[in-house]
């Protein structure tokens, strides 16, 4: 008689358990991300003709998505104009007071080619995908009247990733005030300390040269050698 031995699944079981995510695969400034992220045929259809109005400078075509009911349609519409240069101030501001935060994120993602635009508006929304997107939008502009609101974002707010875009912000800002709240981010997690150390790198002092060479023994590897990189030490200087 024939012995039937049991299935070794253990293959399918590690290749099931190594895929990642699609949170973990997704772009940072993915807008639709773990919000309304099925799209019929007819919706996708619509987003799609909106995004072609940018690629053959069709303005009116662009506007009548504007107020369509889908946000992705609407963020895909004013990212049309913005390609052709049509976005006015109105568009803007529309986009800014928007009903979904996937429009006024999409606004900020935009900022480099809306720079009319008072995103500052939006550095307290009540979603913080918009924050984050808020203040990279403020620093790609170097709005520097944002300084006092970024520090707020960069010292208090719940989410890291909002702490971790305005201590990127502040960076390129390069406003005074900023000084000690950025130094204050090199003890919050490793990803902002890294972030910290390249916005210091735009300040200069005896106490931004201390604060920076205490990370050369941080205990994450990535921010050692993010300090090493920048104080232009390599690692048998350090050791």
């Amino acid at each position: 008689m024939t012995k039937i031995l049991p299935q070794d699944d253990s293959k399918e079981r590690v290749a099931t358990t190594s895929v990642p995510s699609a949170k973990s695969a997704a772009s940072k400034f993915d807008a639709t991300l773990s919000r309304d992220i099925s799209t019929s045929p007819e919706e996708q259809r619509r987003r799609l003709d909106a995004i072609a109005c940018g690629f053959h400078d069709d303005e009116s075509g662009a506007r009548s998505f504007l107020s369509d009911h889908s946000p992705k349609v609407r963020s895909a519409a004013l990212g049309a104009l913005a390609r052709i240069k049509a976005a006015t101030p109105n568009d803007v501001a529309a986009a800014i007071h928007d009903p979904s935060p996937i429009v006024r994120r999409a606004a900020c993602e935009l900022a480099t080619s809306l720079t009319f635009g008072n995103f500052l508006e939006l550095i307290n929304d009540e979603d913080s995908q918009v924050v984050e997107a808020c203040a990279f939008a403020l620093g790609e502009l170097n709005v520097v009247h944002s300084t006092r609101e970024l520090i707020e974002v960069a010292v208090s707010h719940d989410d890291p990733l909002c702490r971790e875009a305005a201590v990127a912000a502040l960076g390129v800002i390069g406003d005074e005030r900023a000084r000690v709240p950025l130094i204050a981010a090199l003890s919050d997690l490793p990803q902002i300390r890294r972030r910290a150390l390249i916005a210091l790198s735009n300040f200069e002092g005896d106490d931004v040269d201390s604060a920076m060479t205490t990370l050369l023994t941080d205990r994450d590897w990535q921010v050692r050698q993010a300090a090493e990189d920048l104080l232009g030490v390599n690692a048998e200087e350090r050791s």
